[in-house]
């Protein structure tokens, strides 16, 4: 069953994230508001559509408490504005929508400090958001920092990590942090029952996700439940027939077959992770170096611009030659 993707400036209803929130009032209202928020945690657990939240009341968007903390009204002509990103006092620097792009340009970085030097247009605050920082390389981390170096005295930096241990020590000590936590496998799966074809489908879904909704959600829109089988009956005794295999190549080209490859692979990485558990001492380091490779695989096609579906022959005979070994 398909789940439609929503931009975090869109989504006004936010689970999971009211001690945050509730942080972050807290400093706004006594008036010892952070210039820098760092904002980290796992991929898919709210962080920029909080990024979105805050930037609202910041920019005077009507509080609507039936969104919970520093909730807003999704009618509020403030509100209307950052949802069609046309609000002159926020900027937003991401990776998505440039085509494929792999990091965020430097010079993306270098707008920071003249968005930040000019006064806000309609009201008190201007705000950024960058989602996320770790998309930007070393040139890049280094203008962000500049900006961090000197504040604006009116201007708010909302910076997104996934990885905030790979940041460079002098972002992460000129932020404030608010770390977001995985939520437990119960609360993902009550989240998608709904979305879920069944109710077997979203334990499995949520087992997948690792505590994160954003994820869970991703997962049920590309059929995860049928790459995870696909990737188990390559497994099997009786493998799959080339047809099926063919098919399965030719889905990996063209503009979605990137996203789709890396959730094949992650599927097949899992199916492979608990063979390597199950296996004898002998065996199971074989698995475990077959495990290995399929997890590098994306990274490695994508940096080297290989053709993935020949990427996925040779991961083929791979796997079979790593099951005739075992």
């Amino acid at each position: 069953m398909s789940v439609e993707a929503e931009h975090p400036r869109l989504r006004f209803a936010l689970d999971g994230v009211d001690a945050q929130a509730a942080a972050f009032e807290h400093s706004l209202d006594r008036g010892r508001l952070h210039h820098a928020w760092l904002l980290t945690g796992p991929e898919g657990l709210g962080k920029a559509s909080f990024a979105f939240r805050a930037a609202r009341r910041l920019l005077g968007a009507k509080a609507d408490d039936g969104f919970g903390v520093l909730g807003a009204s999704p009618d509020d002509p403030i509100s209307r504005l950052i949802a069609s990103q046309s609000h002159p006092d926020l900027l937003v620097l991401e990776r998505s929508g440039e085509g494929t792009r792999k990091v965020i340009p430097v010079e993306e970085a270098r707008r920071l400090p003249e968005f930040f030097s000019k006064a806000p247009a309609m009201g008190p605050y201007r705000v950024a958001i960058i989602d996320a920082v770790d998309d930007f390389n070393a040139s890049g981390a280094n203008a962000v920092l500049k900006t961090l170096e000197e504040p604006s005295g009116r201007g708010v930096l909302f910076l997104i990590s996934h990885a905030p241990g790979r940041l460079l020590p002098t972002i992460r000590s000129r932020c404030r942090t608010l770390a977001f936590r995985p939520w437990t496998a119960a609360a993902v799966q009550s989240l998608i029952e709904g979305a879920a074809a069944l109710p077997d489908d979203a334990a499995r879904i949520a087992a997948m996700a690792h505590g994160s909704p954003g994820r869970a959600m991703a997962l049920l829109q590309t059929n995860a439940l049928e790459l995870e089988q696909i990737a188990e009956d390559l497994l099997g005794q009786t493998g799959l027939p080339r047809p099926a295999l063919m098919t399965l190549a030719e889905s990996f080209r063209g503009g979605e077959g990137a996203a789709r490859f890396a959730l094949f692979t992650d599927r097949l990485s899992s199916v492979v992770q608990s063979r390597a558990r199950q296996a004898a001492p002998a065996s199971a380091v074989r698995w475990a170096e077959l495990w290995g490779r399929i997890v590098a695989l994306p990274a490695r096609v994508e940096g080297l611009n290989l053709d993935r579906a020949d990427a996925f022959w040779s991961l083929v005979n791979d796997v079979a030659a790593t099951a005739r070994a075992c």
